[in-house]
C-alpha cells in the first residue's frame, strides 16, 4: 500500500544557472547535468541547484585537501574527506544537562507513535476511471453488508476479491504506524474507531474495506529510555552547524561565484 513517488528529469536539461566558479575553476554545465541524477527534486531548476551545490562542496574539499598536502581521488574520496573533517572540525559531545533540556522541550518527538493492527480488502480502480470506481464502490458496499452479518468471512473475502498482496494473509497489514500507508488512509486511521469501518474508504488505488482490529495509542517516553537517542540528535545538529560554518569559511577563502551555499550546505557531507 505504500506509495513511492519517483520523478524523472529530462535527459539533457537546459541549464538555468549562471556560470559557477570555485577558486576560478568553472563548473561545466555537463558536470552539473550529470550530477543531477543523484538529486531528485520537484523541478529541474531545484535539481540543478542541489547538484551544483554538491559539486561546489566537493571542489572546496578537494582544494582544502591539496592545501594540506594530499589529493582526493575518486577511489579515496570518502576516506580523505573523513580524515580532513576529523582534523579540521571539533564537535563537542552534548552533556546530560543539554540533553535533558532538549528532551523537555521536544517530548513529543521522542514519544512512541500510535500503532494500528489493520486488515483490508482492496477493490482496485484507477483514479481517472470513474466507471471502475463506481463499480468497485458498489461491490464494496455489498461486501460490507455481508461482513456486517458474518464478520468471520473477512479472510475469505480478502483472498477472493482483494488486489493487495496482503490477501494471502487474509488482508492483514500487520502493525502500522503513521506514515506507513497512503496518506488518504493514514489520515483516516488516526480517528477511525476499532472494528469494521461501515463504508468503503477511497484512495488513489481504489476502495478499501478496512477493519481496525486494535489501536495502540502513543506512549510518552521517559528521559532515561531515550537518553542516547537525544544525544545523537544533538550531536548531529552540532555537526551540521560546524560543517556549515566550515564550508562557508572555505567558500570565503577559496572563492565561490555564481551560487550561494544554503543553510543546509553540510547536507552532502553528512550523508
Amino acid at each position: 500500500m505504500e506509495l513511492i513517488e519517483t520523478r524523472s528529469l529530462p535527459a539533457e536539461p537546459t541549464l538555468s544557472l549562471p556560470e559557477i566558479r570555485v577558486g576560478g575553476r568553472v563548473l561545466e554545465p555537463a558536470m552539473i547535468a550529470a550530477e543531477m541524477q543523484y538529486h531528485p527534486a520537484a523541478s529541474s531548476h531545484e535539481a540543478q541547484l542541489e547538484a551544483a551545490r554538491a559539486l561546489v562542496v566537493r571542489e572546496l574539499m578537494a582544494r582544502r585537501a591539496e592545501m594540506l598536502g594530499f589529493r582526493i581521488t575518486e577511489e579515496n574520496e570518502q576516506h580523505c574527506v573523513s580524515q580532513l573533517l576529523e582534523c579540521e572540525i571539533d564537535v563537542p559531545e552534548p552533556d546530560d544537562a543539554a540533553c535533558r533540556r532538549y528532551f523537555e522541550a521536544n517530548r513529543d518527538r521522542f514519544s512512541q507513535p500510535p500503532r494500528y493492527r489493520v486488515r483490508h480488502i482492496l477493490l482496485p480502480a484507477a483514479p481517472d476511471d470513474q466507471m471502475a470506481r463506481d463499480q468497485a464502490r458498489a461491490l464494496g458496499n455489498e461486501l460490507l453488508a455481508e461482513l456486517s452479518h458474518n464478520p468471520e468471512r473477512f479472510d475469505e473475502l480478502a483472498q477472493r476479491y482483494s488486489a493487495c498482496p496482503s490477501k494471502e494473509s487474509g488482508g492483514a497489514l500487520g502493525e502500522l504506524r503513521p506514515g506507513q500507508t497512503v496518506p488518504e488512509l493514514d489520515n483516516i486511521l488516526k480517528r477511525l474507531p476499532e472494528g469494521l469501518c461501515k463504508r468503503p474508504l477511497a484512495s488513489r488505488y481504489g476502495w478499501h474495506l478496512v477493519s481496525l482490529d486494535e489501536r495502540l495509542d502513543g506512549q510518552p517516553a521517559d528521559f532515561e529510555t531515550v537518553r542516547d537517542r537525544v544525544r545523537r540528535v544533538l550531536h548531529e545538529q552540532s555537526t551540521r552547524r560546524a560543517l556549515r560554518h566550515y564550508l562557508l569559511a572555505l567558500a570565503e577563502e577559496i572563492g565561490v561565484e555564481g551560487i550561494c551555499l544554503d543553510d543546509d550546505a553540510a547536507g552532502a557531507l553528512m550523508q
